[in-house]
């Protein structure tokens, strides 16, 4: 789907046109992957925009920079009142947000350290990243024959640019196997996350969801809804999980902030079936959360 353009993006400390949002061919993430992003959804509520944990992922932007050594040369509350600013300035009710920071232009070589930090923040209406009907009718996936990036070889805890390559080669095999969603397995052999969301199975009441240990992405939304699930007393377990563990399963579904909560519908031509009761209850409270509609989880949103 081409990228709807808005007016404005938020570049270095000031809001340029979207067509004007250049880097130089030669900026050193473009050739060694040295980037660190986040992925943040603002949403059309009674009182207006408001953008879900949005300090939480400011935090973990900050976080994953200072883990590759740059000074993003922005707090986080300076990061949190520009990524309002970009979404007034372009008089949006509902968005995607995706902060940026990238070592940029004037140094080559594998070491990154001599090249600048250049930070952008770029909004845009973007409809769930699997789709609306995926929200209802779940979508099928399968276990990819990628692994997921060792621990050691690129940490899980940094949401880097580097880190997508191999989501890249998942979802490009799971897309030509005539699957939504790949599944990533970890050299152990235990089940990691799709290519960009969290994964939960629910068998006998219980909801159990891979460890961070295991080599996942610490996903807000994932923590938004095992709160979320504590409130409404179903117990919540972290423990590896294999893949007949998705199998067996009575519900699975995956959460990210592009793909929101989506239901599951088979695993590798195994039939789970339509959303079950767990994962529609706990849909349904995550969108009343973000959309301001339940009073619990109104400190999670920010007005813009």
């Amino acid at each position: 789907m081409a990228l709807p353009e808005v007016e404005f993006i938020w570049m270095d400390g000031k809001l340029v046109p979207w067509a004007d949002a250049k880097v130089h061919v030669l900026t050193h993430a473009l050739h060694y992957g040295t980037g660190v992003f986040e992925g943040i959804r603002c949403y059309a509520t009674d009182d207006g925009p408001a953008v879900f944990r949005l300090t939480e992922h400011m935090q973990r932007f900050e976080r994953s920079a200072r883990m590759l050594f740059m000074d993003l040369g922005y707090s986080v509350d300076e990061m949190v009142e520009a990524v309002k600013t970009t979404i007034r300035e372009n008089d949006l009710p509902a968005c995607y947000i995706r902060p940026l920071a990238v070592r940029g232009y004037g140094f080559m070589g594998v070491d990154p350290i001599n090249s600048p930090v250049q930070v952008s923040i770029a909004v845009w209406p973007w409809e769930s990243y699997l789709g609306e009907e995926a929200l209802v009718h779940g979508v099928d996936v399968g276990i990819s024959s990628w692994r997921q990036r060792s621990i050691n070889a690129i940490p899980p805890g940094i949401k880097s640019s580097a880190s997508y390559l191999n989501s890249g080669f998942a979802k490009i095999e799971a897309n030509r196997h005539g699957y939504a969603e790949g599944i990533m397995l970890n050299e152990a052999g235990h089940v990691c996350e799709g290519t960009g969301e969290n994964l939960f199975i629910v068998r006998d009441g219980v909801i159990s969801t891979p460890p961070v240990s295991d080599g996942i992405l610490e996903g807000i939304t994932r923590d938004s809804i095992m709160v979320i699930a504590d409130d409404l007393d179903y117990p919540v377990l972290e423990e590896s999980l294999v893949r007949t563990d998705l199998y067996m399963a009575d519900e699975i579904f995956m959460t990210g902030t592009a793909a929101e909560v989506v239901p599951v519908r088979s695993v590798d031509g195994h039939v789970i079936g339509d959303a079950g009761p767990v994962t529609l209850d706990l849909q349904k409270t995550y969108f009343s959360a973000v959309r301001g509609q339940d009073p619990a989880y109104g400190e999670w949103l920010e007005r813009v």
